[in-house]
């Protein structure tokens, strides 16, 4: 099964099939991926193909100064009908989550993936809630130069099995990249080849 999975990440991603092999091996070993690039590379278009080839659930986090904690992980809103609290999930609740520019946020925030990462659930007012199998982060991040970004933590570089750079395609990848985009004139269109 690997093979179709490989030729859908390919078929999207074009000359990119290390990058492409480096990060279905991190998901098939349980791992998660960092990805520090530049912008338009490809990087949320190699999760979200991911995603579509294994047919699982996907979430794209956009990581800016302004979110929190309970924007990932979900929190406690009361209901009034009931008289009592209810778990609201977030975002984190997916097989597949692109963190995207993930060093844009706040250490505090940051640390919200942590135990997502590393033990496979989430804990909102002292209750667990396990995260849906498989279970994996693409992270993206900017070079660290760049104006308003944060360190990653130690902590947190230890959850990411791998650290990758996608890079700008060939000439001639770019070229058969343009030649699809015009040719098609719509979006990624990505058919599952196994199931989560």
């Amino acid at each position: 099964m690997i093979k179709p999975i490989l030729e859908n990440l390919n078929a999207a991603i074009i000359g990119k099939d290390e990058v492409s092999k480096l990060i279905l091996t991190a998901m098939l070993a349980g791992g998660h991926v960092l990805i520090e690039d530049v912008p338009g590379v490809g990087k949320t278009t190699f999760a979200n193909t991911l995603a579509k080839t294994v047919d699982c659930k996907f979430s794209r986090i956009q990581f800016t100064p302004d979110t929190m904690p309970s924007d990932i992980t979900g929190s406690s809103i009361y209901n009034y009908e009931q008289h009592c609290f209810e778990y609201v999930e977030g975002a984190i609740m997916s097989n597949i989550i692109l963190a995207d520019e993930i060093n844009r946020t706040s250490p505090k925030t940051q640390a919200a993936l942590l135990e997502a990462m590393e033990e496979g659930r989430v804990t909102v007012d002292s209750k667990s809630y396990e995260l849906p199998q498989p279970f994996m982060v693409i992270a993206t991040q900017n070079p660290v130069m760049q104006r308003g970004t944060y360190y990653l933590p130690e902590s947190q570089l230890d959850r990411f099995m791998m650290k990758l750079s996608v890079g700008y395609p060939k000439r001639e990848d770019a070229v058969l990249i343009v030649r699809n985009v015009m040719g098609k004139g719509t979006g990624l269109r990505t058919e599952p080849v196994i199931n989560a």
